[in-house]
């Protein structure tokens, strides 16, 4: 197990040091408005290039013009890190959930088991896809996508829960492959 007060995941790849002043600029909002610096970012700052990826295909999905409602983008982040048993992702995110919903049940009902949860139809229809795009794409549908405009997904939002689910199947794997830990704080939030 990594050590988490040395580095963030279980590999020897520390931060570039100094970080550039634009990256050091990110981090410091991220403290002032999180507590932290989230230590996937910490992660990937031992290679600026690559951190600057991860940040604006994150922003992206997660923060840009979406018909997705910021707490299904962190909804759908949890549902597909449930399934791949993503410690880290599930602690971030499943905090995510807690805070965005003022509902801790749900957070955890999301993390163990989504089909517990009481949603609306749309997330339902939106979770489903999320999984089982995870557990098996290729053998998605044009029926798949036909049960997201039922519930009023647009051909855009479809696009965005794709790559919303793409982008977590990424970094999950990232995580666990290298053994990477969430910050302590993740754990208390919204509870």
């Amino acid at each position: 197990m990594t050590d988490v007060t040395d580095r963030p995941t279980a590999l020897d790849l520390p931060m570039v040091d100094p970080l550039p002043a634009d990256t050091q600029k990110y981090f410091d909002i991220c403290q002032d408005r999180l507590g932290m610096v989230p230590n996937v970012l910490q992660a990937y700052a031992f290679d600026i290039d690559k951190l600057n990826a991860f940040t604006a295909m994150y922003n992206d999905i997660m923060l840009g013009p979406s018909g997705l409602s910021k707490l299904e983008r962190e909804m759908i982040a949890v549902v597909v890190s449930s399934i791949n048993k993503c410690f880290y992702c599930l602690t971030a995110h499943g905090a995510a959930v807690r805070a965005l919903s003022g509902d801790p049940m749900l957070g955890e009902m999301l993390v163990m088991n989504w089909r517990v949860a009481d949603l609306d139809t749309r997330q339902t229809a939106m979770l489903t896809f999320a999984e089982n795009i995870t557990i098996a794409s290729a053998k998605t549908t044009e029926a798949d996508r036909d049960a997201l405009r039922q519930v009023g997904f647009s051909d855009r939002d479809i696009w965005d829960i794709a790559s919303l689910v793409g982008f977590y199947n990424m970094t999950n794997r990232v995580a666990s492959a290298t053994d990477m830990r969430p910050n302590d704080g993740y754990h208390s939030q919204a509870r």
